[in-house]
């Protein structure tokens, strides 16, 4: 279990260093995954990137099953359900996230062999890139389609928010085969330091979705005035007592969602937005999952989540973590880690991500 107190300064970070380091971890060994799952053939799709070759990454080290772990039938498909099912976006902009990403959770996981990646595209060459990294991952890669969302996508704060891509989450129950029941969904800008089966076996009891919820944020702000000025919009949250709570680390129950419907009703919401004549938010597509869920989340907690580390969504300024234990570190705003290391100007914090990052040319310097 790791603790980390609030903390500011290089020196500091170089403490933290000590206590996350990959290589000074005292997790169970893991050194091998197979991978029984290739690109489906129905996958042929347009490229936005002219050149998917310009990345070059590092060969991930395999990593193998702890003795005491379920035996992995690497035949048994994605229907297994000893597997712990993980959703993570590709895309070439933030490619280099998402492996650091995948690159964490096997290497703090006690069962690798046991996860399962499924990989959200809306280009093609990712795959091979993907499998050329990992050679042994168990991976299956689904397109999501752009134009699902884009005439529903209104204009945010920053533009990264406005990709479609950033919404396929919302399909995620329509897009994953109907025997996997529950997924955690990750972010492409963030690295576990904890065993990704503990956030697994999560208890939802009667909710949809489980997340770290922040009560003490000012919810009303993810809002606008027109918004809470019309109690057709504002009394979605009568009855509830409403907390923010960050999308990009979410446990979910698809088979509920599947039930219930809640893409339409998160699309409904999204549809109120672009026709009404006044917007009733402004960042992204968190606020329709907001509208949805606020108020009806299982708490899961906040080690799981110390997001914000990318600063705000205009400056992206350094941060501090916040004071507890730390199982996931989220770089949430506008500034991502790499960018910041590629610049030589990083955040002292960002050196804890730099451990997980395969891209070849960063580590060649």
């Amino acid at each position: 279990m790791l603790w980390i107190m609030r903390f500011s300064g290089l020196f500091s970070a170089a403490l933290v260093i000590i206590v996350l380091s990959p290589s000074l971890q005292s997790f169970p060994p893991a050194e091998a995954i197979r991978s029984s799952h290739h690109l489906d053939a129905y996958l042929r799709f347009p490229t936005s990137d002219p050149n998917p070759h310009r990345f070059s990454f590092r060969k991930a080290p395999v990593f193998r099953n702890a003795a005491d772990c379920p035996a992995a039938d690497i035949d048994s498909g994605v229907c297994n359900p000893s597997l712990v099912h993980v959703a993570i976006t590709l895309d070439f902009e933030y490619l280099r996230g998402s492996v650091a990403a995948v690159h964490s959770i096997l290497k703090h996981s006690s069962c690798p062999e046991s996860v399962f990646f499924h990989f959200l595209v809306s280009e093609t060459g990712l795959d091979s890139l993907i499998r050329s990294t990992f050679p042994e991952l168990r991976f299956k890669v689904y397109y999501f389609d752009p134009e699902i969302v884009r005439t529903l996508i209104s204009t945010s704060v920053r533009q990264a928010l406005e990709q479609p891509l950033n919404y396929a989450r919302n399909y995620l129950a329509g897009l994953l085969e109907p025997c996997v029941r529950r997924v955690i969904y990750l972010d492409s800008d963030l690295v576990v330091v904890d065993d990704i089966a503990k956030l697994w076996k999560t208890k939802l009891g009667s909710k949809t979705i489980g997340a770290p919820e922040y009560c003490h944020a000012n919810f009303t702000k993810y809002f606008t005035a027109a918004f809470w000025s019309d109690e057709r919009f504002s009394g979605a949250f009568e009855g509830r007592k409403p907390c923010y709570f960050n999308t990009g680390v979410m446990v979910m129950d698809l088979e509920r969602w599947r039930r219930v419907g809640y893409t339409e009703v998160i699309e409904k919401w999204m549809e109120i937005q672009k026709k009404s004549d006044r917007r009733i938010y402004e960042l992204g597509s968190l606020p329709p999952f907001l509208l949805v869920f606020a108020g009806e989340v299982a708490p899961i907690e906040h080690r799981w989540n110390q997001h914000g580390l990318g600063g705000d969504n205009v400056r992206g300024s350094c941060r501090d973590l916040h004071p507890g234990p730390v199982s996931l570190l989220h770089w949430s705003g506008s500034g991502k880690p790499w960018f910041r290391l590629d610049s030589r100007r990083p955040c002292p914090l960002d050196t804890l991500w730099a451990p997980y990052d395969l891209y070849g040319h960063y580590n060649s310097r």
